[in-house]
């Protein structure tokens, strides 16, 4: 706590903002648990659409 401190003084005197830290995203593990296995067909439905989104029309 006190690194913490400091280290926010020493922005504040030297007119650097404040990196935030990122924290990790809560997933809940039974959305992977119920979540339908990837077959050839969305694979091939993922490539389709990544053309798609290249080409304008």
């Amino acid at each position: 706590m006190k690194d913490k401190k400091l280290e926010k003084l020493i922005r504040k005197v030297s007119g650097q903002p404040l990196q935030k830290t990122k924290k990790d995203r809560f997933v809940d593990p039974t959305l992977r648990a119920t979540r339908t296995p990837e077959s050839a067909e969305d694979e091939e439905r993922k490539h389709m659409f990544k053309e798609m989104k290249r080409r304008e029309f």
